[in-house]
C-alpha cells in the first residue's frame, strides 16, 4: 500500500478567498470594531481611534518581520514588558588569600639532575632492558 504524505505541512490553507483563516478573523474584528466606534462615537473622535485599529488589523493580517508573524512579536513585546528585568553587575573585589609558601631549600647534591646525556642514558639503559627480557622469553619457549 501507498500512503501520500503531506508535503506542506507548514503553509496554512486559503479559506477565506486569498486569507487563513486567521488572515480573515484579523481583518473581521478589525472590521467590526471599527463599524462599532463610527456608529457609537462622533465623527471626529472615531477617526482618531479607527485610524490605530485599522493599522493594528492589517499589520496581524498582512506584515511580517523577518519572516515572523506580527501577533509573535507583539507577543513577544508583551512577554518582556512583563518579565523582571534585573540586571546587577558587582564586581565583587575578591581578597586574595596569601597561604604561607614553605621553601624547603634544595641541596645541589642530593637533587637529580636530567641533563640531555642522562635522559639519553636512561632510554638506553631501559631498550637494552626491553631487549634482556625479549631474549629470555624467546629462550624459555
Amino acid at each position: 500500500m501507498r500512503f501520500e504524505v503531506p508535503q506542506f505541512i507548514d503553509v496554512e490553507d486559503k479559506i477565506f478567498g486569498p486569507f487563513t483563516f486567521k488572515q480573515f478573523l484579523y481583518l473581521a474584528g478589525g472590521a467590526g470594531i471599527i463599524y462599532v466606534l463610527w456608529t457609537l462615537l462622533p465623527v471626529f473622535i472615531a477617526i482618531l481611534l479607527i485610524l490605530p485599529v485599522a493599522a493594528l488589523a492589517l499589520a496581524l493580517t498582512f506584515y511580517k518581520v523577518n519572516g515572523k508573524p506580527f501577533i509573535q512579536v507583539i507577543e513577544s513585546y508583551i512577554k518582556f514588558n512583563a518579565q523582571n528585568k534585573l540586571y546587577l553587575w558587582k564586581k565583587n573585589e575578591r581578597k586574595k588569600q596569601h597561604s604561607p609558601v614553605v621553601e624547603t631549600p634544595v641541596n645541589p647534591e642530593t637533587a637529580p639532575r636530567l641533563s640531555g646525556s642522562r635522559l639519553k642514558d636512561i632510554a638506553w639503559s631501559l631498550d637494552v632492558l626491553d631487549m634482556k627480557e625479549q631474549k629470555q622469553s624467546d629462550q624459555s619457549q
